[in-house]
C-alpha cells in the first residue's frame, strides 16, 4: 500500500523588496510567493512518480474511504443488530482475521501466477458483494458463515496491491511511494469515519451500500487506467502451475533473513496493534476518557501523518533501513511505555504523537524492505508472508492484553509493550549488517538467496 512538501514561507528582510510598501501589499506579495512555491513543489513531486502510481493513489483513497466508514462502527453494528455482547463481536472479528490470513496466502500465490490487475479487480468486486451481503444478513449464524467466506476472499487482493506498487516504482522510490500511500490512507481515516458517523445515525445499511459503491468505482478506475504490471516471464521458461506456485512459499520460508525480519516485526506490531484495541478500554476504565477523547487521540495521530509523513520519509530513506526500523521501534518504546506512567490527558495525546513519529518511520520503511527482499517473480508471495506481521498480532495481541487488563495490573500491558519494542529494536540492529549486504547484492544473487 512518499513525498515531501517543504514550503518556506519565512522570508528574511533582505528578500522583501517591498519593505517599505503598505502592509497589505507586503502580505499579498508574501502569499503570492508562498503559493508559487507550493505549486512548484506539488508539480515537482507529481513529476517524480509515474502516472500509474498516482492512479493507484487515487483509486486506493476511494476504496479506503469506503472501508473506513464501516470499520470503526462494525462492533456497534453487530451488537446493535443481533443484540449480542462484545464477546460475540470479538469472535466475529477474530474469524475475519484468521480466514483473512489464509486468503492472503492464497492471494499471494495467485498474484504471482495470474497477475496483479486481475486479482485486484476480483477482490474489489467481491468486496462490493460482501459489503452488501453483510448489510442484509439478519441471522447471526449466517453471519458467521459469511465471516468465513468474506475473511477468506476479501483480503485476497492485498498482496496484489503491494506487488503492483513495487512493480511500478523503482527501488529508490518505494519508501517514498509507500509514504504517499500512508498519507492518503490517513486522509481516508479522517474522511471515512466522519461520513460513516453521519450515515450510521440514519442507517447502518447505508454504510455497507456506500462501501460497495466505493469498491466498484475503484474497480472501474483500475480496469480503465492501469495495465497489468506483473514482470514478463523469462523467455523460454515454462510457466509454473498454481500448485507449484503455491509451493514457492517454501522458498520464502527458507529465506532466513526475511523470516527473521518478519519475526522481529511481529514483536513490534503486537504492541502497536494495542493502540487500536486495548488502549481505548484502558483509558476509559482507568481514567474515564470518553470515546470522543479517544477519537481525538487517533485523529491527532492521523493529522500528524498527513502533515509530516513526506518530510520524515525523505530523510529516513537516506539511512540503512534496518537501523531506521530500530529507531522507529525506540519511539514505540517511549510512547507505549508512557501509558503505564502518565495520568493526564494531554500526556496521553503526547504519547500517541511520540508513537506516531515511530510509525512514520517504521511503516513505509518496512513495506519497502519487504518489497526489496523479494525477487520480481515472487513479490506476491513475499508480500503475503509479510502480511503475517499484521495478521498474527491482530489475532493474539488484543486477547493477551485483555487477559492482563482483566486479571492483573493494567499498566503491565504498557510495561511489557515497552520491553517487546526494546527487543524489536535490538533485533533490527542485529539484522542490519546482513540486510545491508543482501540489499546491496545484484538481483541475480538476491533471487538465488530466496
Amino acid at each position: 500500500m512518499r513525498r515531501t512538501f517543504k514550503v518556506r514561507r519565512t522570508l528574511g528582510l533582505s528578500r522583501l523588496k517591498g519593505l517599505c510598501s503598505p502592509p497589505k501589499l507586503v502580505l499579498e506579495r508574501t502569499l503570492a510567493m508562498g503559493n508559487n512555491n507550493l505549486l512548484a513543489q506539488l508539480k515537482t513531486t507529481y513529476q517524480e512518480y509515474p502516472s500509474k502510481f498516482w492512479v493507484i493513489v487515487a483509486a486506493g483513497f476511494v476504496d479506503w474511504v469506503g472501508g473506513k466508514m464501516i470499520f470503526p462502527f462494525f462492533a456497534l453494528y453487530i451488537t446493535h443488530k443481533f443484540n449480542v455482547g462484545m464477546t460475540q463481536a470479538g469472535l466475529l472479528l477474530g474469524t475475519f482475521s484468521i480466514f483473512g490470513m489464509l486468503g492472503n496466502f492464497i492471494g499471494g500465490a495467485l498474484t504471482d501466477r495470474f497477475g496483479r490487475k486481475s486479482m485486484i479487480l476480483f477482490g474489489l468486486v467481491f468486496s462490493a458483494l460482501s459489503a452488501l451481503s453483510m448489510g442484509f444478513v439478519n441471522d447471526l449464524r449466517l453471519f458467521y458463515v459469511l465471516a468465513v467466506v468474506v475473511g477468506l476472499l476479501s483480503d485476497i487482493a492485498g498482496p496484489a496491491w503491494q506487488a503492483m506498487v513495487a512493480d511500478i516504482l523503482p527501488e529508490d522510490k518505494r519508501t517514498d511511494g509507500y509514504g504517499v500511500l500512508r498519507v492518503v490512507a490517513n486522509l481516508a481515516w479522517i474522511v471515512g469515519p466522519t461520513i460513516g458517523g453521519l450515515m450510521a445515525s440514519r442507517s447502518y445499511l447505508l454504510l455497507f451500500i456506500i462501501d460497495a459503491v466505493c469498491s466498484l468505482i475503484t474497480a472501474a478506475i483500475i480496469f480503465r487506467l492501469i495495465p497489468e504490471t506483473r514482470p514478463e516471464p523469462i523467455a523460454g521458461a515454462a510457466e509454473a502451475s498454481f500448485f507449484k506456485t503455491f509451493l514457492g512459499y517454501g522458498k520464502v520460508i527458507a529465506d532466513r533473513l526475511f523470516m527473521a525480519f518478519i519475526g522481529v516485526s511481529i514483536l513490534m506490531l503486537i504492541v502497536y496493534i494495542q493502540m487500536y484495541s486495548t488502549l481505548s478500554v484502558y483509558l476509559r476504565d482507568n481514567f474515564g476518557v470518553t470515546t470522543q477523547g479517544y477519537g481525538f487521540i487517533l485523529t491527532s495521530s492521523a493529522i500528524m501523518v498527513i502533515f509530516f509523513q513526506f518530510w520524515v520519509t525523505r530523510r529516513v530513506k537516506q539511512y540503512p533501513p534496518m537501523l531506521m526500523m530500530a529507531l522507529g521501534s525506540a519511539f514505540y518504546v517511549v510512547g507505549f511505555s508512557m501509558y503505564g506512567f502518565v495520568t493526564a490527558y494531554f500526556l496521553f495525546v503526547a504519547a500517541v504523537l511520540v508513537i506516531t513519529i515511530g510509525e512514520m518511520i517504521v511503516m513505509p520503511v518496512s513495506q519497502a524492505l519487504a518489497a526489496n527482499f523479494a525477487p520480481e517473480d515472487m513479490r506476491g508471495r513475499y508480500m503475503a508472508v509479510f502480511g503475517l506481521c499484521w495478521g498474527l498480532p491482530s489475532i493474539f495481541g488484543p486477547t493477551i492484553a485483555g487477559l492482563i487488563l482483566d486479571n492483573l495490573n493494567p499498566k503491565l500491558v504498557w510495561y511489557i509493550g515497552g520491553a517487546l519494542c526494546s527487543l524489536a529494536a535490538l533485533g533490527y540492529i542485529a539484522l542490519h549488517r546482513y540486510a545491508s549486504a543482501r540489499l546491496a547484492a545484484p538481483a541475480v544473487e538476491e533471487t538465488a538467496a530466496a
